[in-house]
């Protein structure tokens, strides 16, 4: 490789490297953890041209990245993942409502143990000769 070439691929480099700056373009895992969408997903979405994806230098060698929105987007037209994220959080309303009932239960249960220690209490009294 001439100088000359390494220069121009460095130019290459950097100009990529401030599209990505300025972009929402994330790791695949990033990307996964954000929508929900997984890894094996995605890599079958940009192998098969549906998504854009990048291969750029990481800590731990080359890595993909994927854009966020478009991620997300198509993660809202599957019907799969919808129901998915639907059933999440149908299960957190469901556990937000019987987390409310046990404390109202709970509120019940010592409203009536007061209510018993003060007849107890107020008994004791009465049982003279």
């Amino acid at each position: 490789m001439t100088w000359d070439d390494r220069l121009d691929q460095w130019d290459v480099e950097r100009e990529l490297a401030a599209q990505l700056e300025d972009s929402d373009w994330v790791t695949l895992q990033e990307a996964s953890t954000r929508t929900g969408v997984s890894r094996a997903a995605l890599r079958t979405w940009y192998r098969g041209e549906l998504i854009p994806s990048r291969l750029v230098d990481g800590p731990h060698g080359p890595q993909r990245l994927v854009p966020l929105a478009m991620v997300a987007t198509r993660a809202q037209e599957s019907p799969r993942l919808r129901r998915g994220a639907q059933r999440r959080l149908g299960e957190e309303a469901q556990l937000a409502l019987l987390e409310h009932r046990v404390a109202e239960l709970e509120a019940r249960v010592a409203a009536l143990e007061r209510g018993a220690e003060n007849q107890t209490d107020g008994s004791a009294g009465t049982d003279g000769p």
